[in-house]
């Protein structure tokens, strides 16, 4: 089973061979840490520290490698949706008549 994700610092595609990311997996493209929370299906920059996995740990530094046993490797899909969405409003806003 393949699993795709998408990497938050360069956005490139991800593939993994298992649903479970090693701690130490970096990104092929930009060797950013993929294990981290930036890179979670849980993270969520409005809920409380940033996860809305209640039962994990706290973490502070969201771009940096961690051992939270929650994470799960995000496709990316729905903040790519949200980014087109915004593009898309301020091209309406701002188009040239």
């Amino acid at each position: 089973m393949s699993v795709l994700g998408l990497c938050f610092q360069c956005q490139k595609s991800l593939q993994f061979s298992e649903k479970k990311v090693s701690f130490r997996e970096e990104c092929p493209h930009c060797h950013a840490d993929v294990h981290v929370c930036k890179n979670c299906e849980f993270y969520d920059p409005k809920a409380y520290n940033e996860c809305r996995e209640s039962s994990a740990d706290r973490v502070t530094e969201k771009e940096r490698a961690n051992y939270c046993e929650y994470f799960q490797i995000s496709s990316g899909t729905a903040t790519q949706d949200r980014a087109a969405a915004l593009k898309a409003a301020a091209d309406a806003l701002f188009k040239k008549s």
